[in-house]
């Protein structure tokens, strides 16, 4: 009966027909194999497919292959790897004291239960597929394996060859060699596998005096990673400039590179950049995932916002622009911009700094300094190639403001990012650079303020409340229109910290947002180049919702919390 509720899972997702299944049940009498295995035996179905249905049928998740992480933290005691391959069983993470494991059998409860006593924790099943867990034992416990320890241990092994000296740092041959050295070159893809698993969008490796320290920027915030020993450090830089074909024996002037790297969770383009400090180069490398361009729904634009940006760029010609500081995802916003209107019927190019993700059907173009391509000389050119969508990476200087706001006028989209506080900001910025206003107020169609928060762990996500006294200060510096008001009844979350957030609370970021359209009110007042307060003040009447009012809106959906809100928001008045 069990197999007979099985099979017909399988022919309610038409995967087999009926008779199929006959000849599969007739086999498993004969046989005495589960009838999930003798259809996949058969060739009926395929091992993904009857381990899904699997899954689903005794409410077990089931692990893709990208589900599984580049590697693991450690357990103690460490399980053996002829253990594991002989049960096809292997430990794919650790949440809150209870080890997370992918069985290709769940009906053998014993690995479970030896794991559960040999380890001292809970244990929670997983199903997955058998190539995907032998694949996962080799890549974790195998002699390829990369964990810090084993890196580690083969680099005190390698002794004075693993490394180099102060006397050798000028030696370019040895140089190249140590970084072609196998440990270093597992340390290296140990660093960057594991950013890949903490969803890191930037790693730092920064030298001193007697150590070298890795950290990582994960939703916005620099966390600890690693500290080395000082004398690894050349070696490691020789290896990542070896990756992003930079010049390794150039360590006075910075250096800008790029490289390919394939994790488990795909290809990553990695942007490197190099600056010379006191006791070396600062190495920064920023993790772009090549399929991270978000879709319009994901930015966290309320329905009210997303309907007004979406009335921006829809219009044939004016200047729309996007404003905050660095880091602020103005950039994924626009890219998200460009990925709406992008049609057959339109032509699209951009100039941008650096070119950070790669748009089918987009003209890109990278600008180049050093031989004279810049914002301004290149929008120049741009607008002699009959565009209807230009892309500016940001508005630096006058003359590319000038250029960028005739183009608008004369029949083109420009969309483009300025570094402003808020969103009436730009107007002032512009008018700063030398911008006349009646060219402003003719040619701006819409502004965009926004500010990244990061949002409350799903898996630590619990209720809570702001005592008196912390409450009543958070008030006051945070200032925004009727926030206490606002959050009178609203149940509030925090994140308690767990393994799944390490321990922060947060998991993952979300946009806030001010979104001002120039309607005829505020062009007059930009003709008559009103200062920022009165045109802000005119925005609010008009009814525009500040940065700080989208955030408390996310407070009040519990999406996160009102002290992250107020961190993002700080410089708004």
């Amino acid at each position: 009966m069990q197999s007979r509720r099985i099979g017909e899972i399988f022919l309610e997702e038409g995967l087999i027909d009926r008779g199929k299944l006959e000849e599969a049940l007739e086999e498993q009498d004969r046989t005495g194999r589960g009838l999930a295995r003798t259809l996949k035996d058969l060739g009926y179905i395929s091992e993904s497919d009857m381990v899904r249905i699997l899954g689903e049928h005794l409410g077990m998740p089931f692990l893709t292959q990208r589900d599984y992480p580049p590697v693991i933290p450690p357990i103690r005691p460490e399980p053996s790897k002829k253990f594991l391959k002989q049960y096809k069983v292997v430990p794919v993470g650790r949440v809150n004291g209870t080890l997370r494991l992918a069985v290709a059998d769940p009906a053998d409860r014993f690995p479970v239960e030896a794991l559960k006593v040999f380890t001292g924790l809970d244990v929670e099943a997983l199903i997955g597929c058998e190539e995907d867990i032998l694949s996962a034992i080799e890549a974790y416990y195998g002699e390829g394996g990369l964990t810090m320890e084993k890196i580690m241990k083969g680099l005190e092994e390698k002794g004075s060859d693993a490394a180099v000296t102060a006397s050798e740092e000028d030696d370019v041959e040895h140089l190249k060699d140590m970084a072609r050295e196998t440990p270093v070159i597992n340390l290296v893809n140990l660093l960057i596998n594991k950013a890949a698993e903490k969803n890191a969008s930037d790693i730092h490796i920064e030298p001193f005096e007697d150590k070298l320290c890795i950290r990582y920027r994960v939703d916005g915030m620099l966390h600890h990673a690693e500290t080395l020993p000082r004398r690894l450090y050349p070696p490691i830089a020789s290896r990542i400039k070896i990756m992003a074909r930079l010049n390794i024996a150039e360590r006075r002037l910075p250096q800008d590179g790029r490289i390919k790297f394939n994790t488990r969770r795909g290809d990553m383009d990695i942007r490197v950049s190099c600056v010379p400090t006191l006791h070396g180069e600062s190495i920064v490398m920023r993790l772009l995932d090549p399929d991270g361009i978000m879709d319009f729904e994901s930015l966290g634009l309320s329905a009210a916002n997303r309907k007004t940006f979406e009335a921006f760029i829809k219009q044939p010609h004016g200047l729309v622009l996007v404003t905050g500081p660095t880091g602020s995802g103005k950039t994924t916003t626009l890219y998200a911009a460009l990925s709406r209107i992008n049609t057959s019927e339109r032509k699209v190019i951009t100039i941008e700094d650096p070119v950070e993700y790669r748009l089918e059907g987009v003209n890109q173009i990278q600008v180049k300094p050093k031989i004279g391509l810049g914002f301004a000389n290149g929008l120049r050119s741009i607008v002699r190639q009959d565009p209807d969508v230009i892309m500016v990476g940001e508005i630096r200087d006058s003359e590319t403001a000038e250029i960028a706001v005739h183009s608008a006028l004369t029949g083109h989209l420009i969309l483009s990012t300025l570094h402003t506080n808020d969103a009436l900001g730009a107007v002032t910025r512009l008018l700063d650079m030398g911008v006349e206003g009646y060219l402003i107020s003719s040619s701006l169609i819409g502004v965009m303020a926004q500010r990244l928060v990061r949002m409350i762990c799903p898996y630590c996500k619990e209720p809570c409340s702001l005592d008196g006294a912390a409450a009543e200060g958070l008030f006051e510096e945070f200032g925004a229109r009727h926030a206490i008001d606002s959050l009178q009844g609203v149940q509030l979350y925090r994140g308690r910290g767990c393994d799944e957030c390490d321990r922060t609370g947060y998991r993952g970021r979300t946009g806030i947002f001010e979104l001002t359209m120039i309607n005829d009110d505020l062009r007059r007042l930009i003709v008559e180049k009103m200062g920022i307060d009165t045109l802000r003040q005119k925005a609010v009447d008009l009814g525009m919702v500040t940065l700080r009012e989208d955030g408390l809106a996310k407070v009040c959906q519990g999406i996160t919390t009102l002290e992250e809100v107020a961190r993002a928001t700080l410089v708004e008045r």
